[in-house]
């Protein structure tokens, strides 16, 4: 089953689903709006409420991710424990970005 086929089921059965159940193994949304993890071409790392436009994109509520050894990059989306800076808004050319890993709306906050 795709998941265009469970999205396909939700629709037609009208209810919204927020989790599923795959082998025995339940996954969640954990994502309701824009905040993600950013890394950025140099070594930068950045999370935030995300806004793409004009070939620009804008971070807001942003932090630093400065350090996260000793866990995984995996481990530091997953639970946040890592050393985070609050800063300032950071304005990115999008096409310094290398990925994005969506997270929940308060992440790091």
């Amino acid at each position: 089953m795709t998941k265009e086929d469970i999205t396909r089921m939700a629709v037609k059965k009208g209810t919204a689903m927020n989790t599923i159940n795959v082998n025995g193994v339940e996954y969640r949304s954990v994502t309701t709006g824009s905040r993600a993890v950013v890394v950025v071409d140099r070594g930068w790392i950045f999370a935030g409420d995300v806004t793409r436009e004009n070939g620009r994109i804008l971070l807001t509520r942003c932090l630093h991710v400065f350090k996260w050894e000793g866990i995984g990059f995996a481990k530091m989306v997953e639970t946040a424990q890592a050393d985070l800076r609050p800063i300032a808004d950071v304005d990115i050319p999008a096409g310094s970005e290398i990925f994005c890993v969506p997270v929940a709306d308060d992440w790091g906050l």
